[in-house]
């Protein structure tokens, strides 16, 4: 008979910017800024950070990460592992979506329905492959079956789960109204959402885990960075991002009685990509030849400040997956440029391609400046267009036409190689957004999948680090840091391995 392990789970962390507190006596508005407008507010359709910073605010998962990075319940009451391949999970019989109606099994087996309906194109499609059946055994419990051993059998279910009753007999969810306005179980539900304007969330005075006591999220919708600064400065905002420029030459004495300071490594990367579905891109040589040319260090000294470190490959320093037998490619104009004539390029034919990247944010636009400029020493010629977000996504980088682009990617505490390296998620709504196909890594991806046991794991991914750093789909560029300032005014902050968010329950501001 399989062991059975049984996990009861008792305390709930918001992981972004959600809070808890019992008492509403400090009747609040917490000011934040969002620099582009939200494409779709749902969970399983959110592909950019706008929608997804809202939705997580407006929806909650079965399950969450604590301050250490371990996964504990939200929605679930409970679970158990019965065996390596079944999972019962017992949900809390309190909780009301935001119009009043209650959160059943029926919500939760809705939401996997919807994920694998093949006219909805979402990336998690992939995360949830493994699971062979979900079975409603009561309306709080429910039983999910896998294929086989999965290590993210419990991570899956972070996602926001959507509500059954409203969407029931939504005909095109893609389209749909709720993506405008949504309803979800969070502690905060949308009160204004107008394109290019402020959003304005409000507190679930029926949260499951208690009211919260900051009545109010706000979101001041502000596309320009130095706009975003000076309204940091002057106190409209409570907490932002700041640029390493900002922290090391504009910040004034006086910012600091208003203001603490965090800074950790961001769980993101900057990275160049190149549509390898293009012939001449499948020419790793001539990857290469732009690899040696482009001198990521300098890079990071000048858009960083040492706030930042180059990168050298898929998955983040100090994470389970991350090789470090890899290092930094070195500069070398020499090497490059003999790769070019190889190619049949020169002095006199110069090697010319355009990159694509979004316009509301110039660090990454100062990055394809500095990469221009490097390019030309080895008679590349880099043309730069620049988009507006919504315009890049979808008219640029969801339908693939380009030549390379400027993106990054923000990762969780669990790497998962198959939304943005499997060749099978080089589809419509899929994260393999420059065609990557390697047979070896998909067999590792694979067998990673069904591997529980970590040192094993680690080796396999480490692997697949390798693999994909050695083919140079991208070129790894940077990891910036995370600084974020927050006004003194809110209290309770302290930082965590997943950040200051760990938490946000326990914040508390007096306007």
């Amino acid at each position: 008979m399989a062991r059975r392990f049984i996990t009861s789970c008792h305390f709930f962390l918001a992981f972004f910017l959600i809070f808890t507190l019992n008492s509403s006596s400090y009747a609040s508005t917490l000011n934040l800024s969002i620099s582009s407008n939200p494409s779709r507010i749902n969970p399983i359709l959110s592909t950019d950070s706008a929608s997804s910073t809202i939705s997580d605010s407006i929806f909650s998962g079965l399950f969450k990460y604590d301050k250490g990075g371990k996964v504990i319940c939200d929605m679930a009451k409970s679970y158990e592992l019965i065996s390596p391949t079944r999972l019962k999970i017992k949900l809390k019989e309190n909780i009301l979506w935001h119009d009043g109606a209650k959160f059943t099994a029926d919500d939760v087996i809705f939401t996997f329905n919807t994920i694998n309906n093949p006219n909805i194109f979402t990336p998690l499609t992939s995360d949830f492959e493994k699971v062979k059946e979900i079975k409603k055994i009561n309306n709080f419990e429910l039983e999910v079956i896998y294929k086989e051993p999965y290590f993210k059998a419990l991570h899956i279910w972070m996602i926001g789960i959507l509500p059954y009753h409203i969407l029931k007999n939504e005909k095109d969810l893609m389209s749909s109204k709720f993506n405008k306005n949504p309803i979800g179980t969070g502690m905060y539900k949308l009160s204004k959402f107008i394109p290019s304007q402020d959003i304005i969330l409000t507190k679930n005075e029926h949260y499951y885990d208690g009211v919260p006591k900051i009545d109010t999220i706000k979101y001041k919708f502000i596309p320009d960075e130095g706009t975003s600064f000076a309204m940091l400065n002057s106190k409209k905002i409570d907490v932002d991002g700041l640029t390493p420029l900002q922290i090391d030459r504009q910040l004034k004495p006086n910012f600091y009685k208003n203001f603490d300071v965090y800074e950790k490594q961001s769980f993101a990367y900057t990275y160049l990509g190149f549509n390898l579905k293009d012939k001449k891109w499948q020419n790793k040589k001539l990857r290469e030849a732009i690899n040696l040319a482009i001198d990521k260090q300098e890079m990071v000294d000048i858009l960083f400040f040492s706030h930042g470190k180059v990168c050298t490959g898929p998955f983040l320093p100090n994470t389970f997956a991350f090789n470090d037998s890899i290092k930094a490619s070195s500069l070398d104009i020499e090497k490059s440029k003999r790769l070019l004539k190889e190619l049949g390029f020169d002095a006199k034919n110069h090697f010319t391609f355009t990159v694509f990247t979004n316009a509301n944010n110039p660090t990454r636009l100062n990055a394809a400046l500095i990469m221009q400029h490097q390019l030309k020493k080895v008679n590349i010629d880099m043309k730069i267009k620049v988009l507006e977000w919504q315009a890049f996504l979808n008219t640029i980088v969801l339908p693939k036409k380009f030549d390379a682009i400027l993106l990054g990617w923000g990762l969780a505490l669990m790497p998962d190689a198959r939304s943005i390296w499997h060749s099978k998620s080089d589809t419509k709504g899929g994260f393999n957004l420059v065609g990557y196909s390697n047979n070896k890594v998909d067999n590792s991806i694979e067998l990673a999948e069904k591997t529980t046991d970590i040192s094993t794991l680690s080796k396999i991914y480490q692997g697949i680090f390798y693999e994909i750093a050695n083919d140079l789909p991208y070129i790894f560029l940077y990891i910036p840091n995370d600084i974020t300032a927050i006004s003194k005014d809110i209290k309770n902050v302290s930082n965590s391995i997943i950040g200051i968010s760990h938490n946000q329950k326990e914040w508390i501001k007096k306007d």
